[in-house]
């Protein structure tokens, strides 16, 4: 499996010897995930102004600035110390929490100042908003760590850190998660006996808006649109049932357990037989912050999974990430994936954002004699038989195979395109736009070819005079509209289907009527990729693209019908788990039908079963796959302009 080792952390970190006879699959005990803690607060701390109200740790500032990134690096890292005194029931090796006690006073004294300690203000988040999100984190920490903490602490110190807190309760969030962090910083309040009217509206506000973002099967979407990725997991689950977990209010558990639940029962699926979480969505520096969701199911009881299976996923991400470089020589998190990558950020990401990782150490609020560690590892869902699961709600199918433990999400449902902004041509986000992802593989940088892709390219725009006219631009794929997903009840074969409207530069508009059709449909490491291009003019060429891998991964793009291979296309900007990839491509010129199809595989060895076969009904009223192995046939049956129906035979 792909993947660039950066060689032993236990040193860096101070971490034990592992333990295989409890986890033989990673050798993590709740003793790796203490140290791995300690650890990584211990180098943070080093870079800490002298009262400790920032820590500014070294590397690139963010858009906010480097005192929002310095107030970045005392939340983000409270709540992983918080974390960890709470779950050793105020056990504080290192004495941090006087540490942070003395930031919290020095940067909530005279909030807003240009100084050495002073913490910025909580404004709208149009303005100046960062520091609402840090305040979740800060009111989080001081409510886990509230006896040994909070409640020693002077009163002038408490009347600061309430009023820069009530910066939150009054500016106004971003549409989205972000409601839950003046929620979070109400609950902590109420929780001190600090409530009123204001801590109350914050709190109907942001459990009110949660409701209309519930889409079913365990999912949110983040905020107006369609957008589904980890944000599920550590932010639109996690605030609100910690919250009541916290809270004691089984009203709000019963409500929130359930779906938590839910998630579980398809996001457990989501990480690779060697500890990856798939590799999609914003904000993926946040790294092992994936399995959070995991953590919160075994404290509170609302998992489907087992104990041994929990702390597999858990330990296999804390564990994958450690030993591919995510830390550096100095204990730091770095800004990437395994190690640091560009093109994994955003551009709200700062040297202390990675730090957000801390709510994987949710884990640690387990206590040390419950069978999250005690009970022996079992394999993760992805590390057994080849399988299919539709998440119809998203929109989003998962494919894994169990002899390489690789998972594949296709994405026929998740894109970051509000509402209000319409299908106006932008670059494309690779980390949603693709129509597929996995835990080893991808995305390309924009810069580059993007792979496992559709695009158009209209044909050639009539010349001046003697001068010939030249082909147009190659389309994106914006807005994503999910017409549906299924799977067999044991998991053999799967499908998802959706639509869109190929968007291309002002210079090069698109006839009104464009429209393309995909249906995915998967069985073991076999992909197939149909579309149905609606409204196209004549002379229209088609290109798809596959997985993006260097030579340690095998891959293939087999055209079935309608297009011809052509030499794989260079992508020297390489993706987070290689410094260079090629994409398999294939291309076309439609045809009356507008019907396109292509087998796609990661992974795999030449023992492995043939391609599936595919035959189009004449009028491509239906498309029949025949899989290789024998498994029988799936016909797609389009029934335009809304559905496709897809049915085993």
């Amino acid at each position: 499996m792909t993947g660039h080792s950066a060689g032993d952390t236990s040193g860096v970190l101070g971490l034990p010897p592992p333990d295989h006879s409890l986890s033989p699959h990673t050798g993590y005990s709740r003793a790796h995930w203490e140290a791995a803690a300690d650890g990584l607060l211990r180098a943070a701390w080093r870079w800490a102004t002298p009262g400790g109200a920032l820590l500014d740790l070294p590397g690139r500032p963010s858009r906010s600035g480097t005192r929002s990134d310095g107030l970045e690096g005392y939340a983000r890292t409270f709540l992983a110390a918080a974390f960890r005194t709470a779950g050793g029931n105020g056990a504080d090796p290192a004495g941090l929490l006087e540490r942070y006690a003395d930031g919290l006073a020095a940067g909530t004294r005279t909030p807003g100042r240009e100084d050495a300690e002073s913490w910025p203000l909580i404004r709208d988040y149009t303005t100046a908003g960062q520091p609402m999100v840090e305040s979740a984190s800060v009111a989080l920490g001081l409510r886990l760590t509230r006896p040994w903490l909070w409640d020693r602490l002077e009163d002038a110190t408490r009347e600061g850190a309430e009023e820069w807190l009530r910066g939150a309760l009054r500016h106004t969030p971003a549409p989205n998660n972000w409601y839950l962090f003046p929620f979070s910083v109400a609950g902590f309040l109420e929780s001190v006996g600090r409530g009123d009217a204001q801590t109350r509206a914050a709190v109907e506000r942001g459990l009110e808006l949660l409701e209309g973002w519930w889409r079913g099967q365990g999912w949110y979407a983040d905020g107006e649109g369609r957008a589904f990725d980890h944000y599920n997991g550590w932010a639109l689950h996690l605030y609100p049932l910690l919250h009541a977990h916290l809270a004691g209010d089984e009203a709000l558990s019963a409500r929130y357990g359930p779906r938590l639940r839910a998630h579980l029962s398809g996001f457990s699926l989501m990480f690779g037989g060697d500890g990856a979480p798939l590799h999609f969505g914003r904000s993926l520096t946040y790294r092992f912050a994936a399995c959070a969701a995991v953590g919160l199911g075994a404290l509170t009881g609302h998992t489907p999974l087992s104990p041994g299976v929990s702390r597999r996923l858990l330990s296999g991400a804390l564990h994958y990430f450690l030993d591919r470089g995510a830390v550096d020589a100095d204990g730091l998190l770095t800004l990437g994936w395994h190690g640091p990558h560009d093109a994994t950020l955003q551009t709200y990401s700062g040297p202390a954002s990675p730090y957000w990782a801390s709510k994987g150490f949710v884990a640690l609020l387990v206590p040390p004699g419950d069978p999250l560690w005690t009970a022996p590892e079992e394999p993760a869902p992805s590390e057994g038989a080849d399988r299919a699961l539709a998440l119809a709600a998203p929109g989003l199918l998962l494919q894994s195979t169990g002899d390489d433990g690789l998972v594949r999400l296709h994405n026929h449902g998740s894109d970051t395109v509000r509402p209000w902004q319409g299908e106006v041509f932008e670059e494309e986000d690779p980390l949603y736009a693709r129509f597929a992802y996995s835990t080893a593989t991808g995305p390309t940088a924009r810069d580059n070819p993007p792979d496992n892709h559709l695009a158009l390219q209209l044909p050639a725009q009539s010349g001046r005079p003697g001068r010939p006219g030249r082909p147009g631009a190659w389309s994106v794929r914006r807005r994503v509209h999910p017409l549906g997903a299924g799977s067999a009840a044991d998991g053999a074969w799967g499908w998802a289907a959706s639509w869109h409207r190929p968007v291309f530069p002002a210079h090069a508009p698109a006839p009104p009527s464009l429209r393309v059709e995909s249906v995915t449909v998967v069985r073991g490491r076999w992909e197939v990729r149909v579309h149905r291009v609606l409204g196209a003019p004549a002379g229209t060429r088609i290109r798809l693209t596959g997985w993006a891998a260097d030579e340690d991964l095998a891959t293939e793009l087999i055209p079935l019908h309608g297009l011809t291979p052509t030499d794989p296309l260079r992508a020297p900007h390489g993706t987070a788990y290689a410094r260079w990839v090629r994409v398999p491509a294939a291309e076309g010129e439609l045809d009356g039908t507008g019907v396109c199809a292509a087998a796609a595989a990661l992974g795999g060895s030449d023992g492995d079963a043939a391609p599936p076969r595919v035959s189009v009904t004449e009028g491509t009223e239906a498309l029949e796959i025949a899989w290789g192995d024998g498994g029988g046939r799936v016909r797609v049956t389009f029934d335009p302009p809304t559905a496709v129906a897809v049915r085993a035979d």
